[in-house]
């Protein structure tokens, strides 16, 4: 690639990674109430057998033993990555919520949180980052050309989870 298409498509393409990820950021809310009780519950537990569907050990294991094919192999891992990409929507529709109401303890604040502020437009900008990174690994997946790792969009989701139950009062709910 020249220097010239180089310089054109680099800018081109991060302009249209910001565009995504500002149309994340501010998209609307069509989900259930963020609640104290919602955010007590909420763990990076429900995403582990996601993590447990990534590992390789299955396949490499089954592969090894007589009667299964490379065909059997394939459809498993189709399986997988529907199941994967469901979590992943889950995960990304968690994310939301745990940003959404972090930005409505900044608003509702009574001081400036300008470190939290940052953080978090830090945080969903490498959550989206991370998660088009997971997408596009999870479909060379689908075809066997790479593994995947999605432990670091779930410790994104951690840290803010975090974030956000060190902010909520225990009897306080934002949206209802």
């Amino acid at each position: 690639m020249s220097s010239m298409s180089l310089a054109i498509a680099l800018p081109m393409g991060l302009g249209l990674l910001l565009c995504w990820i500002l149309r994340r950021v501010v998209r609307s809310s069509r989900r259930q109430p963020v609640t104290a009780q919602w955010i007590e519950e909420l763990s990076v537990d429900r995403y582990r057998p996601m993590m447990r569907l990534l590992e390789p050990d299955d396949l490499d294991f089954l592969l090894g033993q007589p009667g299964f094919t490379w065909r059997m192999a394939n459809r498993l891992r189709a399986q997988r990555c529907e199941l994967v990409r469901s979590y992943l929507k889950s995960l990304d529709q968690d994310f939301q919520q745990v940003t959404m109401a972090l930005r409505l303890i900044l608003l509702h604040s009574s001081h400036d949180r300008p470190d939290l502020a940052g953080a978090l437009v830090r945080q969903e900008a490498g959550f989206a980052l991370r998660m088009a990174i997971v997408r596009l690994r999870l479909f060379l997946f689908r075809w066997n050309l790479c593994r995947v790792d999605a432990a670091g969009v779930v410790k994104i989701f951690d840290s803010m989870r975090l974030q956000l139950q060190g902010l909520v009062p225990v009897t306080a709910d934002l949206i209802a």
